[in-house]
């Protein structure tokens, strides 16, 4: 089997791609890749507490390779950081990295271009599913999770918070990618296949800044 790497958010589509490739003999997950805001203490984006993808990635079973990133952070300090990543993967051994995206080309490209000269090949376990099939499979499968992240210019800041699921799959407007593609959410998974247990968490405060409402999650 290939060993990779999965590019961790803690969100739910990169939950569901570890939740794809254990189904799959062509690879094992042997670390879970997650960038960390270092002034924060949290994820990148998703402002995720760090005690809880410490948590959440040892009920997956795996191991946490975490980047911490300056605030702020310029593109070249990051692909810096990215780039030593990588070369500790490739000094282990390890095949590629997988990525949880689901149709933004652009995004994919990227991701391509920065690993093309590394030695590490991209993966994309859950490219091109349908993401009305796909948010309701996961839930489906007991995939839970709350979001964690809404961009206002596209939902109303009353989702923050929410839970992802067929409720807030009905409420969301027509043009909204259901799995939150286009940036509209994001989120933390605290049960499903994925993990061995389920992770209490609990909603605190809701913070605004700038146009993204962000729902603090605590443990417990």
């Amino acid at each position: 089997m290939k060993r990779i790497l999965l590019s961790w958010s803690s969100g739910k589509d990169s939950a569901w791609s570890l939740h794809v490739l254990r189904e799959r003999a062509e690879y094992e997950v042997v670390g879970l890749l997650t960038t960390f805001n270092r002034e924060a203490d949290r994820v990148a984006m998703h402002a995720v507490r760090r005690e809880l993808v410490e948590r959440q990635a040892g009920a997956t079973g795996l191991p946490l390779w975490q980047v911490p990133l300056p605030w702020p952070c310029s593109n070249e300090q990051y692909e810096s950081l990215m780039g030593q990543t990588c070369a500790k993967a490739v000094a282990e051994g390890l095949y590629g990295i997988a990525f949880g995206d689901l149709f933004l080309a652009d995004v994919r490209a990227y991701r391509e271009k920065r690993l093309k000269d590394t030695g590490l090949i991209p993966v994309f376990p859950v490219w091109g599913l349908p993401t009305a099939a796909l948010a309701r499979e996961m839930i489906a499968s007991g995939v839970r999770a709350k979001l964690t992240c809404v961009d206002t210019a596209k939902l109303d800041c009353s989702f923050a918070g929410r839970e992802f699921d067929e409720a807030l799959l009905a409420a969301l407007p027509e043009d909204a990618d259901p799995c939150g593609e286009q940036g509209e959410f994001h989120s933390f998974v605290y049960a499903g296949p994925m993990l061995n247990a389920v992770l209490p968490v609990s909603l605190g405060a809701t913070v605004v800044r700038d146009r993204f409402v962000f729902a603090d999650l605590t443990w417990g």
